[in-house]
């Protein structure tokens, strides 16, 4: 076998996969006429997060740091290939004639869940990975939202895209949680 796929497997990048195709299924199938809810479309996304996650850590997190390879880069490309399947698998829902959310949105919001995951990962071991966006998620969605520049940053998931602060957010979760991840690797 090669490398990547026995990478893969043991990363459960199989059912992960099919786990974010089934969530973009169920939309699909379970969409009502008119557009969704954004708030919904961001949990959604969030749940392919979270499926996603999962392969963030392999089944021996030893042994793979005594690798003689170099893992910062592989884990770097799996959380941006995480956010992109992530992102892409709604962006093809909507392609097929749902109304999520703007496209800039969904990848805004991937791209800042991913980081979220990575960071949890790096934080709280790959089992772990999907409490950071999910728990974020939650304080977004039934947390008393603050006002002003206070609040596009704690609401970034639901703000306007072309709010600074919300995508400044977004996009620094991300940076910062690859990072994290790309170096130190998921917790033991």
């Amino acid at each position: 076998m090669r490398w990547l796929i026995l990478h893969a497997r043991s990363r459960q990048v199989p059912a992960s996969a099919a786990a974010v195709a089934l969530v973009a299924l169920a939309v699909w199938a379970l969409h009502g006429p008119g557009p969704v809810d954004q708030a919904m479309a961001v949990l959604l996304l969030t749940a392919n997060v979270a499926a996603a996650s999962v392969g963030l850590g392999g089944w021996d997190v030893v042994l793979e740091r005594t690798a003689a390879i170099r893992w910062m880069p592989r884990r770097a490309a799996h959380v941006l290939l995480a956010g992109a399947c992530a992102g892409a698998a709604l962006l093809a829902v909507q392609a097929a004639g749902v109304q999520l959310a703007p496209a800039e949105v969904v990848v805004r919001d991937s791209a800042g869940l991913v980081g979220l995951a990575a960071l949890g990962a790096a934080l709280c071991g790959a089992q772990f990975a999907w409490t950071l966006p999910t728990g974020w998620l939650a304080f977004t969605l039934f947390g008393p939202p603050p006002g002003g520049t206070a609040g596009d940053v704690v609401m970034w998931m639901i703000s306007s895209p072309a709010t600074t602060a919300s995508t400044g957010t977004a996009w620094a979760l991300f940076a910062i949680g690859t990072v994290v991840y790309a170096i130190a690797g998921p917790r033991r």
